[in-house]
């Protein structure tokens, strides 16, 4: 199973999307709110290459992208193999 991480905030409609994703795969996520978490913005900003906006989501520590970028990986079919 891949480790997963999603960097999100409240009221974040690209957040939730991702979420439900990630959900209806049936995998595990550890969700860290940026706005609600002292200094994870900053981390979530380090890990992304300067990324700022939410959601960023990593598997296995490989930088995804945001909300449209796993929706092009699903869209691709390649998904599935990195949550495997």
């Amino acid at each position: 199973m891949s480790d997963i991480v999603i960097y999100t905030s409240q009221f974040c409609g690209y957040c939730s999307r991702a979420k439900m994703l990630l959900e209806s795969k049936g995998v595990n996520y550890k969700e860290v709110a940026v706005d609600k978490e002292p200094g994870q913005r900053q981390t979530m900003v380090q890990r992304a290459g300067g990324a700022t906006s939410v959601p960023q989501i990593f598997i296995n520590d490989e930088h995804i992208g945001g909300c449209d970028d796993l929706y092009a990986l699903e869209a691709q079919h390649k998904l599935d193999t990195l949550l495997a």
